[in-house]
């Protein structure tokens, strides 16, 4: 640990030890950002990955364990393990925690582990943002995953769920999670929203140009890409894909021979999160959100970041009937949803859509109140959970729940507001 870390593992105040996959990942920066805001001492133990973002050196205390890739799980594990000595030869810092916070199942096992080690029972939160492929498989390897997840589970004080779908299909149904949870979904951290000062100004459709698609973020899900190809085949001229972030499970041989086939297809490279959103959505009408990688499972059950990153800036989403995230759209008529034949409705939608249709679910997206889309009072009832949770102490044998306070626990989806 460096010299800034030991100062604040010795610092008085609530010390809440984060156990991450990518220290450089920008959902991790800004809910270590957001902890600090709100007054916890927040030291991150947390691996890197070669991403857009793999040169970010954080501003806060933090523990480097190795380098992880994505999906690649054989070597995760791997580096799981290449990391125990590290964690051992922090024990005496870790004893100080009041709260450990564990994002994703391998961080929780390594959570457990530390805890462990170092003879601190703390209470643990763990936060999921997705339900990753590798435990809803039906071979012996998922289900040895999720009896891992299990047995961690019982150790877990507080489940911090990015979507209700994930409480409601998952914990619940499939790993019979019965302790508290909190709903705490990815909006934008609220300096991102502030430096942006307002909303992109409205991308005015004169009825002659192509509407413009934005696909911001992780590019992921082959099918879902191949989607996006074959309609830029069909509409050209009449729809153009813009494409920023960095890809994950899309080919990138693949990727690059569609762009050079087709015209409407653009990609303008990795962009910064924390700059770099008003102009991306400042040109284009739609952002795509028709998850299509894994729809048996996490695709249908998440709330995607790009809905609160579109909606703060006044772009409507496209999404799939029948989602989570897609029901959402529709209960509020702030964006459009597509059932099968994906391809055929969509084509039919681009090709009948007027301005004046488009403006009015534009301006019932505009009408929401900015808390729907920006974390601020979300993440101080997080924060103050934590707090609580620090303040009940250690848990012998991890057996007893003592209940948090109802207000700070989501039972039901967060919905927007309506004005």
């Amino acid at each position: 640990m460096d010299e800034n870390a030991t100062k604040s593992a010795g610092a008085e105040g609530t010390h809440l030890f984060f156990f991450c996959p990518d220290i450089t990942d920008a959902t991790t920066v800004k809910r270590a950002q957001q902890f600090i805001e709100h007054g916890l001492r927040v030291i991150v133990f947390g691996f890197r990955r070669e991403r857009y973002n793999s040169g970010y050196a954080p501003p806060w205390p933090h523990v480097e364990l190795g380098m992880t890739a994505d999906a690649r799980y054989w070597q995760r594990l791997r580096a799981l393990l290449g990391a125990l000595p590290a964690i051992f030869a922090h024990r005496k810092w870790l004893r100080r925690a009041a709260v450990f916070y564990a994002r994703n199942v391998d961080q929780l096992v390594l959570t457990v582990l530390a805890r462990w080690m170092s003879g601190n029972k703390a209470p643990v939160a763990y936060e999921v943002l997705d339900i990753q492929p590798a435990l809803m498989g039906r071979g012996p390897g998922a289900m040895l995953l999720r009896f891992i997840e299990r047995l961690c589970l019982r150790h877990v004080r507080l489940l911090v769920l990015s979507s209700p779908g994930f409480h409601r299909s998952y914990f619940s149904m499939i790993q019979k999670y019965r302790g508290d949870w909190f709903l705490m979904e990815n909006k934008l951290h609220t300096p991102i929203a502030a430096a942006a000062a307002s909303r992109a100004k409205p991308f005015e459709h004169d009825g002659r140009r192509p509407w413009v698609v934005g696909y911001f973020g992780l590019i992921r899900g082959q099918e879902t890409f191949e989607l996006m190809t074959r309609l830029a085949a069909k509409l050209e001229g009449q729809v153009v894909f813009k494409f920023r972030g960095i890809l994950t499970t899309v080919d990138e041989t693949r990727f690059r021979a569609a762009l050079a086939k087709h015209p409407n297809m653009i990609y303008g490279g990795p962009y910064r999160p924390h700059d770099d959103l008003p102009s991306l959505y400042s040109d284009v009408d739609f952002a795509w959100a028709l998850d299509l990688e894994n729809t048996d499972h996490n695709s249908r059950w998440l709330l995607p970041c790009r809905f609160y990153e579109a909606g703060h800036f006044g772009v409507p989403c496209l999404a799939v009937h029948g989602f989570e995230f897609g029901a959402l759209v529709e209960e509020h008529r702030i964006g459009w949803t597509f059932g099968r034949p994906l391809e055929e409705q969509l084509t039919r939608f681009f090709q009948t859509l007027t301005p004046d249709a488009y403006r009015e679910v534009r301006g019932r997206l505009l009408a929401q109140a900015q808390s729907t889309f920006v974390a601020d009072e979300d993440v101080a009832a997080l924060s103050a959970a934590l707090e609580r949770l620090a303040a009940a102490g250690p848990v012998i044998g991890d057996s007893a729940r003592p209940p948090l306070r109802t207000d700070a626990i989501a039972t039901a989806p967060a919905r927007p507001s309506q004005r």
